[in-house]
């Protein structure tokens, strides 16, 4: 393949973009690859194209090399079997919904599931034809309320999803091992330094879930991973290690104190250590117990819910992690409490919630034995020794705190005890209700990076939705077993170039390159002929080359587009042509040198090919 800057829909620009907020945005859009059409939603010019195919062809090859068979759904999808599965109102507003001129509801598909499920079950009747594994790479749609940072939040985009049919869940767990390791591969061949996380499974459902998270700092997703293991997961699937229980009857009886002007954490600690509240003056936030109210409405209900959450004093509400543990219902910051007289805005404890008929949920450290100080529930008032299990009973725990670098890892840590629980504010405690790491293990760290793929181990959500059954080997009827396998192809283009640029443009990995070499010609006449003549035979040779052959753009504007542009190498063709000499850069080192014109095209092709250097 040869290209010609000249006759090439090409446009690079000097400046960034106003609305770019990401490098893989500002320099996708200045070097010509891009161009924003709407908001979510772009044009791929000729250069990024090339770009889009051969990571769409990395994708389907490592697919097809274990086994999976390609197809290709609409787009344009009808509403019923989204009505079927519950995800018509799960998704809400994060669909594109439209009715045809008939009045029959359509939707602009986010995910195919339901259409691979109804695919099966429409071909396939026996045990004899599974294993099976489906997969396509399709346009999808999610009505992002806020799209942003280019082809990393869009509305429109460009993803593989596969989806494994078994028998049993051991087929399951070998399906979903064998794409895990392809997606291993993938994104080893796409040069993306990755990390596969522990995740939450959202509207898909099921029971395992993993995401493949590109590292960088401008990553939309944050994840923690282990001083002393690999365990590494999403904020939104961090568990909290729970402290040990402790005896309720062990603490002295709760007691109301006057706290004027407290209606916040610090205020209520600075006052407490003051006045001594329970003979003490070494309080901590982490003494205290928050009750944060928030609105929880579920698809389809006509009213909402109010919901309490209690958690450590020093601990900030997660509103992603509630949303993550109570999907698909949607969360809110709540705001009527004059509705809700029996709520003391600031001074609010869990003693009257009960009463009041409200759930109440508290984080996975408020437990049996612990003692708090907490609101009375009367303005200016708050509580000592408030003990769970005697003085309130929650209804049930949730993950809701924010994650903060040095909490204990989930999976080799160690959290102190209770000091609640082993007398509180009693004469013989120190009232520390916190856990925190004792040193018997690792602390989390907080990173963060770009979402490029997901996997679940579905189950049979969707087979018994579409009743989903074919005939086993004993002769009686089976209901397979489902997993799905998603790639942001799209995305994974600007995870790429979130990797791999400098301050000069973008640095491509050979794998990935529009071309794989660029020739800039510093001159005219016998530097441009000569430089079509290297270009016939490096593309005859099976290479892919760009040659910027514009007679009206100085050699600097060349070089430093060259530059931007990224593609791996560039072979300046100038001055030196008569004495048998043109330069060679290499774009990810930067290391420039003059190289023979006779036989550069056998040393392109070894450098290109991997055989020499």
């Amino acid at each position: 393949m040869l290209l010609r800057t000249s006759t090439t829909l090409l446009r690079t620009l000097r400046e960034d973009p106003a609305d770019a907020e990401v490098p893989s945005h500002r320099l996708l859009l200045r070097a010509g690859y891009i161009r924003r059409v709407a908001p979510g939603g772009y044009a791929w010019l000729p250069l990024g194209k090339l770009v889009l195919d051969r990571v769409t062809e990395i994708v389907r090859s490592e697919l097809a090399a274990i086994g999976d068979q390609e197809v290709h759904f609409p787009a344009l999808l009808p509403a019923e079997p989204y009505r079927t599965s519950g995800r018509w109102a799960e998704y809400g507003d994060d669909i594109f919904t439209l009715a045809d001129r008939r009045g029959a509801e359509h939707l602009l598909a986010p995910t195919h599931e339901e259409m691979a499920t109804l695919l099966v079950k429409d071909l396939v009747s026996s045990y004899r034809d599974f294993p099976l594994t489906i997969f396509q790479i399709q346009t999808k749609f999610r009505d992002e309320a806020r799209p942003r940072a280019g082809l990393l939040r869009g509305r429109e985009f460009l993803m593989k999803d596969a989806y494994s049919f078994d028998l049993d869940d051991e087929g399951l767990r070998e399906s979903y091992a064998r794409h895990r390791a392809a997606y291993r591969r993938v994104f080893d061949r796409l040069g993306l330094d990755h990390t596969v996380v522990q995740a939450v499974s959202g509207t898909m459902g099921g029971s395992a879930s993993e995401e493949f998270l590109a590292t960088t700092p401008v990553g939309e997703d944050t994840y923690v991973g282990c001083t002393a293991c690999d365990y590494a997961a999403n904020t939104e699937a961090v568990t909290t290690p729970a402290p040990p229980a402790g005896d309720p009857d062990s603490h002295l009886p709760a007691e109301v104190h006057d706290t004027p002007q407290t209606p916040t954490i610090a205020a209520l600690v600075a006052l407490a250590n003051d006045r001594k509240l329970a003979g003490r003056h070494d309080w901590t936030a982490a003494d205290t117990l928050k009750n944060v109210v928030l609105t929880v409405r579920r698809p389809g209900a006509e009213a909402a819910e109010v919901l309490v959450i209690g958690l450590p004093g020093d601990r900030e509400v997660d509103l992603k992690r509630v949303a993550a543990a109570l999907h698909p219902a949607a969360v809110t910051v709540f705001d009527d409490w004059a509705a809700h007289p029996g709520l003391v805005r600031g001074y609010l404890g869990p003693q009257v919630l009960a009463g009041l008929g409200l759930r109440y949920l508290v984080d996975p450290r408020v437990v049996t034995g612990t003692a708090w100080l907490t609101g009375a529930n009367e303005p200016g008032r708050h509580a000592t020794d408030v003990v769970c299990g005697r003085d309130f009973a929650p209804d049930g725990t949730i993950e809701a705190a924010e994650v903060r670098p040095g909490d204990p890892c989930p999976a080799c840590g160690t959290t102190g005890t209770t000091g609640a629980g082993d007398g509180g504010s009693s004469n013989d405690g120190d009232g520390s209700n916190g856990g925190n790491n004792d040193g018997g293990g690792g602390e989390l760290t907080m990173r963060r990076g770009i979402e490029i793929g997901h996997i679940f181990q579905l189950g049979r959500r969707f087979t018994d939705a579409f009743a989903l059954d074919v005939l086993g080997a004993a002769g009686k009827p089976v209901r397979p077993t489902m997993g799905c396998y998603g790639i942001g192809v799209s995305r994974a283009v600007a995870a790429i170039a979130e990797q791999h640029h400098d301050e000069r443009g973008l640095v491509w990995p050979a794998a990935v390159a529009p071309c794989d070499v660029h020739l800039v010609v510093a001159g005219k006449g016998p530097q441009l002929d000569a430089a079509l003549d290297l270009g016939g035979r490096l593309s005859a040779a099976g290479l892919r080359v760009l040659v910027d052959d514009r007679a009206n753009v100085s050699v600097g504007v060349k070089f430093t587009d060259a530059e931007l542009i990224g593609i791996p190498r560039a072979v300046v063709v100038g001055r030196r042509l008569p004495e048998g000499y043109v330069e060679l850069r290499e774009r990810a080192t930067g290391v420039h040198e003059e190289v023979a014109w006779d036989g550069l095209v056998d040393q392109l092709l070894r450098r290109v090919r991997g055989n020499g250097v």
